[in-house]
């Protein structure tokens, strides 16, 4: 079963499959064409019934009438004999459909998966040996400018998830957030955060919920504001107690509920002098 790092990276590449170009161009030094559109097209290779012949996701570019570039992109988190095997059929199917360069890019978040896909693969046919261009640790820039975070922002998050551990690519990303369009910067944020180790995850949570970066959409709310909202929700409690003033099981479980860090602050700054804790709430 796909885990959720592997349909973060291919949600990424669909809604932003220029990036697919990107990589390839610059990173790869893949010549791919100039062209004014690129698009995701169906990963549906079948010609018969098959459940297995369905590569991650399939990128052309240039018009859909005059397609001048195939490039299917396959995320591959371990070693495996069969998908490997799979990857020339990839190519092939998506040639025969187009009749125009092919270029299979797998995105490997291990170095040891990244080495392993990058070998060549004998075939059958003779003279056909298949490459494909992988996209492992090596690959991705160390992006420390939030700068330069911010002009590349798919970069910066796939940069978290293979970079992660140094603190100096965290900030950077998280930077970076508070100038990237408004509408824009939750989805980067939560591509980065499904996308990297647990351990980074913690660090990510901490660094987003330790700036002024506002909290956007629900998602960022409930993890990113969690931990800061809890601490804020012990000490209004904790000043109410402190005080004496009696604090009914409706009126705590409210407390406890608020992820609003700015009304908690309102209501710290109320504990300290409120005689009931319905003068709290109003």
């Amino acid at each position: 079963m796909p885990s959720p790092r592997h349909d973060t990276i291919n949600e990424m590449f669909r809604r932003h499959p220029e990036f697919a170009v990107e990589v390839l161009r610059e990173l790869k030094g893949v010549d791919v064409p100039e062209a004014a559109s690129v698009q995701v097209e169906s990963n549906d290779f079948n010609d018969r019934p098959s459940k297995d012949f369905q590569p991650d996701t399939v990128i052309t570019v240039g018009p859909p009438q005059a397609t001048l570039h195939g490039i299917i992109m396959e995320v591959q988190q371990e070693k495996t004999e069969s998908k490997r095997r799979q990857l020339p059929r990839y190519a092939a199917q998506l040639w025969l459909m187009l009749r125009r360069p092919v270029t299979v890019l797998c995105v490997c978040p291990d170095p040891d998966a990244a080495a392993y896909y990058a070998e060549p693969i004998a075939t059958e046919l003779p003279g056909y040996v298949f490459r494909a261009v992988v996209l492992g640790p090596n690959d991705v820039p160390i992006i420390t400018d939030p700068a330069e975070a911010a002009a590349h922002p798919e970069l910066a998050a796939m940069g978290v998830m293979m970079h992660g551990r140094q603190e100096s690519v965290l900030k950077a990303f998280v930077n970076a957030l508070e100038v990237i369009e408004p509408d824009n910067a939750p989805q980067y944020l939560e591509y980065a955060y499904n996308m990297a180790a647990a351990a980074v995850r913690r660090i990510l949570e901490e660094l987003v919920s330790s700036t002024s970066w506002p909290v956007y959409s629900p998602f960022a709310k409930q993890h990113f504001g969690r931990g800061k909202a809890e601490g804020e929700v012990h000490a209004v409690l904790t000043v109410l107690e402190a005080r004496g003033i009696e604090v009914p099981a409706s009126a705590r479980a409210r407390i406890n509920a608020c992820t609003d860090l700015q009304e908690l602050d309102v209501w710290l700054k109320k504990a300290g002098v409120v005689q009931s804790v319905d003068e709290l709430f109003g």
